[in-house]
């Protein structure tokens, strides 16, 4: 019988998601969704020493703003709860005992300075079948002074005994399969007795395969740390029921060589969380891609396609078309390089799909921000100015500086334009544009443009002069919409009031 596709996001709770584990908690929902399956969100909390308040609700609040949805965790609790590993103790050191029962793993006393002094005196040092024997440990130590240290209190941690010379194969569905010898792993730490807490390669076993979880779909660098997962669970004697295992490949930064790291979102002015954070101990903040001004959609989407491809030239994909087309058939073996640019693109490309209406309810703050009182002007006098503008921003504030001559006259003029397109004879020509204006019956674009035209090809002026120094009045730059749909929306009276002011205030 098949089994059921359920798969896990299991992110510490050591600070902010970053946006490599967005995409990792992205591909693991839509290789759920798609194949009818479940999402469960696990909280791996049992790095004692590096948990961070507030760290579990942010992830908890990203995932839920960029749509990825749970079926099973600590929120909405689940048929194999409980969801955070620091609540399942009971449960780890059962199964510690079990290996420790069949012989597969051991106590070992061994001190940090013993260690340090291994690893000084042995170069390249490796807890493994060749070293154990002369470390402090259950194999090595007498049975009586294994019993003696634990009723003492001594802190201990449980070993996996790896057997060495064989070759390990991990079949991953996106690299094929892999194969690494034993002799090259070392008998890696599974329990502290220090704070009663598993490590990651115990208790992400345990909980895979108690959650009923199909497949792994993780992060590159846990690639060297399969090869031990397929031996626990055999040592559990759960290989039948072990997961299928995906490692997908390293977001990598935008220029040179290696892993995206937070430095690089610093350093060329882009974020590398979903959201802003606040540092509980060193009080800075982080930038986040929602208080940048991203769409979820967008960020979903852009995502998605670092690393994967629908097999055509799509770009543009909603939540349920990734659903839909997602494949680890087209996920690259290499790294994608993280470009933020494109980033913007996307996120462009979604604004464009709002309504005006819609993006005036989102430019009303920005509106604020900058002292304009939005209720000073009618919703579809926002959006019509919205509308003529949107082509030309990436992030909704970005419209401001697009519009806001809509709302605000100019009282500078660009120097550049003034040198350029203001001359002396520059005054008279404007107040012969107010009265063609004034004579106008109908003030629309579609009804002023040629009327306007007209009259500069009657008096045979420079077109661009004169239409840039009518731009220059009303704008108080040589940018923007076409200057017909401007007007239509400012109407006469302000246009020809703020052409009167311009021959006020510019040279003469």
């Amino acid at each position: 019988m098949e089994r059921k596709v359920r798969v896990r996001f299991a992110p510490s709770p050591t600070g902010p998601l970053h946006i490599g584990g967005v995409r990792t908690a992205l591909y693991n929902y839509l290789f759920a969704r798609q194949n009818g399956g479940d999402m469960i969100l696990r909280i791996e909390d049992t790095d004692s020493q590096r948990f961070v308040p507030g760290a579990e609700d942010y992830i908890n609040e990203a995932l839920a703003w960029l749509g990825i949805e749970i079926d099973e965790g600590v929120r909405e609790g689940g048929p194999f709860g409980p969801y955070k590993q620091s609540e399942r103790r009971d449960i780890y050191r059962h199964y510690t005992q079990q290996l420790l029962d069949a012989g597969k793993a051991y106590l070992a006393f061994d001190t940090p300075e013993e260690l340090e002094k291994a690893r000084a005196e042995h170069k390249n040092f490796q807890y493994d079948a060749s070293t154990r024997m002369s470390m402090r440990n259950s194999l090595s130590l007498p049975a009586e002074e294994v019993k003696r240290l634990v009723d003492a209190g001594e802190k201990y941690v449980v070993r996996f005994k790896i057997e060495p010379g064989r070759d390990v194969e991990v079949n991953d569905l996106i690299r094929g399969k892999v194969t690494i010898n034993s002799s090259i792993l070392d008998d890696k730490v599974l329990y502290k007795s220090a704070d009663d807490l598993p490590t990651y390669h115990l208790a992400n076993i345990v909980d895979d395969h108690l959650m009923e979880v199909s497949h792994v779909i993780r992060g590159e660098e846990w690639l060297p740390s399969a090869p031990l997962h397929v031996l626990l669970y055999e040592a559990f004697g759960w290989i039948d029921t072990m997961p299928e295992f995906v490692h997908l490949p390293l977001l990598l930064k935008p220029d040179g060589k290696g892993k995206l790291s937070k430095r690089d979102g610093d350093r060329l002015g882009f974020p590398v969380f979903p959201l802003e954070w606040h540092d509980p101990k060193s009080g800075e903040i982080s930038s986040g891609y929602r208080e940048r001004g991203y769409l979820p959609e967008a960020v979903v989407n852009f995502l998605a396609l670092l690393g994967w491809n629908p097999g055509d030239d799509t770009e543009i994909m909603d939540m349920a078309t990734l659903i839909e087309k997602f494949s680890f058939d087209h996920c690259s073996r290499s790294g994608a390089k993280f470009d933020f640019e494109k980033g913007k693109w996307f996120n462009h490309k979604y604004l464009l799909e709002l309504s005006d209406m819609d993006l005036t309810q989102m430019f009303k703050p920005v509106m604020k921000a900058n002292g304009a009182d939005p209720a000073a002007w009618s919703d579809e006098y926002i959006a019509r100015a919205v509308g003529l503008v949107k082509g030309r921003i990436n992030f909704v504030d970005d419209l401001w500086a697009q519009s806001k001559f809509f709302f605000v006259e100019p009282t500078e003029y660009e120097e550049k334009a003034v040198r350029k397109r203001w001359n002396e004879d520059m005054p008279r020509i404007m107040g012969e544009l107010i009265e063609v204006l004034e004579g106008l019956e109908d003030f629309s674009a579609a009804a002023a443009e040629p009327v306007v035209l007209g009259w500069i090809a009657d008096k045979g002026y420079h077109l661009g002069n004169v239409m840039n120094a009518f731009r220059l009045t009303v704008v108080g730059e040589c940018k923007g919409p076409h200057m017909f749909d401007i007007t239509e929306l400012l109407g006469r009276d302000e246009t020809i009031r703020r052409i009167r002011l311009g021959i006020e205030r510019l040279p003469h």
